[in-house]
């Protein structure tokens, strides 16, 4: 058994089965992966894969069983190396976040300014996605880092460190009859078309809990990911815009008002999470206190020998986040 076939098998399954494609991304050659994977399964005596004719078709019961641990297999691998790295070039390597377009836009520039200004010799990679993507960026080694605010059960496996509080904003051009209100209610908002985040992004389920309470529905007719494309949409009078309030730009939004919405809906958290298990470099540990200053690294530390993120929450219960 070697460490080259275990890499083989989990990233076939994380490029769907499709052999060809993994090929390309390990720049190696499909009869290779194939050759390496049938040797392996000789080896067990077992199959790994299910087929039809050359084609994989789905992963065996012992199959999932195997790629689990030879994804922890290669995780500590990839530990081990971090080790070698942060006694022999502390101040070199690379890190990989994966977040939402409105962490990346305005809650990480500050932190990511000052850490490449102190670590000019770390590689820093930006990855955006849905929340199912980030976590499974996470799970399997392709980000470091995973900052996120919804579907937290996504990361189970993952040590979820609470780093912020943030709100709303009501956001209309300047001449729609809310913008001179002086309480916008869910009742007012219940009364217009809403163009709002995709469910599951950036604090949408608060939206939907709102009405809910209420026992209204929210009209939404357009959704995206991006607090930008959102405004767009609002300055083209598609519907009444609710974002991020950190999403608001004093001069570049200066066309639009923003009415703070905290009073209809509670405050959602944004937490920055890794994989259990993974070694933190000391330019990891870095990061987290530039991004959320109470993240020390003791405090880190602390948080790691915790079994769930049930008992980290509590951990940080009785300390005040910043809010943005």
């Amino acid at each position: 058994m070697k460490l080259q076939q275990l890499k083989y098998i989990v990233e076939v399954v994380n490029h769907n089965l499709n052999v060809s494609a993994t090929a390309e991304s390990l720049y190696t050659s499909q009869p290779g992966i194939s050759k390496q994977v049938r040797m392996l399964e000789d080896e067990l005596g077992i199959q790994i894969f299910e087929r039809s004719g050359k084609h994989l078709t789905q992963v065996t019961r012992a199959g999932d069983e195997i790629v689990r641990i030879a994804t922890d297999i290669l995780s500590r691998v990839e530990s081990i190396k971090s080790v070698a790295g942060e006694h022999t070039h502390p101040q070199m390597g690379s890190l990989h976040i994966a977040t939402t377009h409105t962490q990346a836009r305005y809650a990480l520039p500050s932190a990511i300014k000052q850490f490449t200004h102190q670590y000019p010799r770390v590689s820093l990679h930006m990855h955006q996605g849905t929340p199912s993507q980030m976590s499974e960026a996470v799970a399997k080694g392709a980000a470091n880092f995973a900052i996120a605010t919804e579907s937290m059960h996504l990361y189970e496996d993952a040590v979820m460190l609470p780093c912020y509080r943030w709100n709303r904003s009501i956001v209309v051009p300047k001449d729609h009859p809310l913008a001179n209100k002086d309480k916008v209610t869910i009742s007012d908002l219940a009364a217009y078309p809403l163009v709002t985040y995709v469910f599951g992004f950036i604090g949408r389920s608060e939206l939907d809990a709102a009405f809910h309470r209420e026992g209204l529905t929210p009209r939404i007719v357009f959704t995206a990911t991006d607090a930008d494309v959102i405004k767009t949409y609002v300055r083209m009078g598609i519907g009444v815009g609710v974002v991020a309030s950190m999403a608001i730009d004093q001069e570049a939004d200066s066309d639009l008002v923003a009415i703070d919405a905290r009073h209809m809906f509670g405050d959602s958290t944004t937490s920055v999470g890794f994989r259990r298990g993974t070694f933190l470099r000391s330019y990891m540990f870095d990061f987290m206190q530039l991004f959320a200053p109470h993240l020390t690294r003791p405090v880190v530390e602390q948080a790691i020998t915790l079994k769930s993120n049930s008992e980290i929450n509590e951990m940080f219960r009785d300390i005040v986040l910043p809010t943005r």
